[in-house]
């Protein structure tokens, strides 16, 4: 198993948490908005703010898989990360635990 090096990308940790809280506001709170209260307001503005950090997010896996030399499988369980509730959050949490190793 090929570890990565001691360094901490604090940019990629911040960011997926922000992306990952996001993706749960507009499932918890947007979505419901829109589809019960007739607020479609609250998806299209939530939703595009998700997608601007969804991207954000991603970019900065590719930089930091670069910069730290990271197996392609770790980059394809950040992206994988990316689309599930709690996924970031377990990533970054993994991430960590790998770099401790």
């Amino acid at each position: 198993m090929q570890k990565t090096t001691k360094q901490n990308h604090p940019l990629f940790s911040a960011v997926g948490y922000v992306e990952g809280i996001s993706l749960l506001v507009l499932l918890a709170i947007a979505m419901p908005l829109k589809y019960l209260a007739g607020f479609p307001l609250a998806v299209k503005y939530t939703g595009w703010a998700h997608g601007l950090l969804f991207v954000v997010y991603l970019a900065l896996a590719l930089w930091v898989k670069e910069q730290e030399k990271w197996p392609f499988r770790y980059l394809i369980y950040a992206f994988l990360a990316a689309f599930f509730p709690f996924g970031t959050f377990y990533f970054d949490k993994w991430l960590k635990k790998q770099q401790r190793a």
